[in-house]
């Protein structure tokens, strides 16, 4: 822990058995748990609560201050959870007085140059491959994963075990345990693959299957869709989880596949 080669601010909370590698800068106003390595030229910012156990690779900016016009200087937060893991020139910003903290989860990875804007919220075991970039108020559900290069709209909410394929643009929300791709951005399936990795049984995935035909494919409005589901479809988890994300989604969900037209 004694870097000669790296500043650490006397003020600084650090844990034992953090290894802190030579040129790293740790401001005031830092924790950092137990068992945590950082690696050579990251920069962690005032603000920065890292959890236990976690790896952050060489040119990462933890806690940086949000890239938001309006703020003002206020205190706040960048929350990283345990086991986290963080490549490559990865930015975190800190949160803005809207909520106060930037949180990722933990058990997550977060691939080489991606960026978190303030005031996300990244769930637990999520995977944001390379280049992925989040714009400020983001949710991401536990174990959703985004394709490298993804670019993900101010305040869109992705649900938990969502899966979005490389280079897409999210502009709408997207329903947990789906699979999005394509531009504009659509349902293409279940994610039943990772569903399957994560445990689920083929009977759940079937019956998740079977609600979604009645949002994306039998030509439903989603108010008649719900209203259909509620009424007809015995209630579960999932099912709940699903009409409860549609129905507080301000922005919209994204549209149902569309077939292209052969010439």
């Amino acid at each position: 822990m004694n870097q000669p080669l790296a500043y650490i601010h006397p003020e600084a909370k650090i844990a034992k058995n953090v290894v802190i590698e030579p040129f790293v800068t740790i401001s005031k106003n830092v924790e950092i748990g137990e068992g945590t390595w950082i690696g050579p030229n990251v920069s962690i910012l005032e603000g920065a609560r890292i959890g236990k156990n976690c790896k952050i690779f060489p040119g990462s900016v933890i806690a940086g201050e949000p890239q938001d016009l309006k703020f003002e200087g206020e205190e706040s937060l960048a929350i990283i959870g345990d086991y986290t893991t963080i490549r490559e020139n990865v930015t975190v910003n800190r949160g803005t007085k809207a909520s106060g903290k930037t949180v990722v989860g933990n058990h997550c990875l977060l691939m080489a140059n991606a960026h978190v804007a303030h005031d996300c919220r990244v769930g637990d075991h999520a995977i944001l491959v390379n280049n992925v970039a989040l714009a400020g108020h983001v949710e991401l559900g536990e174990w959703a994963i985004l394709g490298g290069l993804s670019a993900v709209h101010q305040f869109v909410k992705i649900g938990r075990h969502a899966m979005v394929s490389g280079g897409t643009l999210v502009r709408k929300d997207v329903p947990p345990f789906v699979k999005a791709a394509k531009e504009p951005i659509q349902y293409v399936g279940i994610n039943s693959i990772g569903l399957r990795r994560r445990g689920f049984t083929t009977d759940k995935i079937n019956e998740i299957q079977d609600i979604y035909r009645y949002v994306f494919q039998k030509n439903n409005n989603v108010t008649n869709a719900i209203e259909y589901i509620e009424a007809e479809l015995p209630a579960s988890p999932e099912r709940d989880e699903i009409i409860e994300f549609i129905k507080n989604s301000p922005r919209g969900i994204i549209k149902g596949y569309k077939k292209q037209e052969k010439n």
